[in-house]
């Protein structure tokens, strides 16, 4: 997440450009005048808001889609997986109905 922050604050120093100073010359933008320029907001707020969004996108399909399947899946354990080489398919171990 810090590299996250980081990298928003490089992508915004050249996206608000620099400053020109009191005494004429240029100088980049600190953090906290990128923050008094965003308001507090951030690039991981609106993740995890997507995210949230989504996840209630998701509540509300009907049970039968793909996506609640997968929502549902429990892996299969590693001795379980090698059970399946021999078999040679990928399966559903169990799904859950919560």
């Amino acid at each position: 997440m810090k590299k996250l922050m980081i990298f928003e604050r490089k992508i915004m120093r050249k996206t608000f450009g620099p400053t020109r100073s009191d005494y004429g010359y240029w100088r980049f933008k600190i953090n906290q005048e990128i923050n008094d320029i965003l308001k507090g907001q951030n690039i991981i707020g609106f993740i995890k808001k997507q995210r949230l969004n989504w996840l209630g996108h998701v509540e509300r399909m009907v049970e039968d889609n793909n996506v609640q399947m997968i929502k549902r899946w429990n892996p299969c354990l590693k001795g379980q997986l090698e059970d399946l080489k021999h078999v040679g398919k990928m399966t559903f171990c169990k799904m859950s109905r919560a």
